[in-house]
Order: structure tokens, then sequence, then C-alpha cells
């Protein structure tokens, strides 16, 4: 299993019943992880988390924090953000060896990591989620000034009663 910026390695033979950990990214881990997600800065991440085995399966509940800022996607300026979710993931072996086994997951267990079944790296999961948590498309107070200075059309005035409206004026204007 190769090691990610936040690196959390868990050994399945070591987890037995429920356990909980605390995770906190350190200055490095934060600014690799920046780098990585394509962020302006991440100021922390934390992870409280319960793990439990369930049969070859490790399941994870918990919560995650993290302090990021992201570039607006008009005026580059960056945007703050703190984000804090629950984490409820499980891990489940990876079935290579067995091609045509089918795995039904339930609705409760669609953010699924598979592992070697050796180890779980309870870390990468935790970044991972920080990313799916991540805005796509971060806006700052400006961005509205700067896509209209750009050019860009609003909602309002790009869709077809906006499209109705630049007809009505064109026709008041020929009159």
């Amino acid at each position: 299993m190769s090691e990610s910026e936040f690196s959390h390695i868990l050994k399945l033979d070591e987890i037995g019943g429920t356990r909980k950990l605390a995770l906190s990214a350190d200055d490095a881990e934060c600014r690799a992880l920046a780098k990585r997600f394509d962020l302006l800065a991440l100021e922390g991440l934390t992870a409280n988390a319960e793990l439990y085995r369930d049969g070859e399966a490790v399941r994870v509940s918990g919560i995650f924090s993290a302090k990021v800022a992201q570039a607006c996607i008009a005026s580059g300026e960056p945007v703050p953000e703190d984000i804090s979710e629950e984490l409820n993931l499980i891990f489940i072996p990876n079935l290579d060896h067995a091609p045509d086994a089918e795995i039904e997951l339930s609705s409760d267990e669609c953010e699924s990591i598979f592992h070697d079944g050796k180890s779980i790296d309870l870390g990468e999961a935790v970044a991972q989620s920080v990313a799916l948590a991540l805005n796509p498309y971060p806006r700052s107070d400006g961005a509205e000034e700067a896509l209209r200075t750009a050019g860009v059309k609003s909602e309002e005035e790009s869709g077809p009663f906006g499209a109705l409206a630049a007809l009505k004026e064109k026709m008041e204007k020929d009159v």
C-alpha cells in the first residue's frame, strides 16, 4: 500500500472490537494536501473516528473538519471555507482474486474503499473525503462582477426569458 500525504495505516489484525482514533494533519501534511487538491491553503485537518471490524470489513464512523481556501472560479480571489462533515466509510476486501464475484452494497455503504487484506489507510480515506466535500465552483463576493466584466451572461440573461427580453429591447429600438 503506497503512502499518501496524510497516511495513517492501520493493520487489520490490530483492529479488534471498537477502536477510537483522533487524527490531525501537521503543517507539512496540510501543505502537501493543499498542493494535491489545488487549494490556496489548507490550514487544518482533523478527524475523530470510531472503527470496528465486521468480518473482513472495517466500518468507520465519525467526523472530519478542515479549513480550506480555494481560488474563485471567476476572479482567482481566495474563497475560505470551513468544512465539517460526517465520515461513514466501509473498508472491504479487494476481490481481485475473484473477478466474477459480485458485491452488493446498500445505500449506506456507498462510500466503500477496498483494502488489500492486510491494512487500511484511514488518513488517505479522510483526505479523499475532504476532496469530495470541496465546493467544485467556489465564488468570491466579486465573482459576479468579474464574470460580467469578462462578458459572461447571468442565468437570467442567457435563459429563454433573457432571450425574449433582448428581443423585446431590440424591437423597441427599431420602432
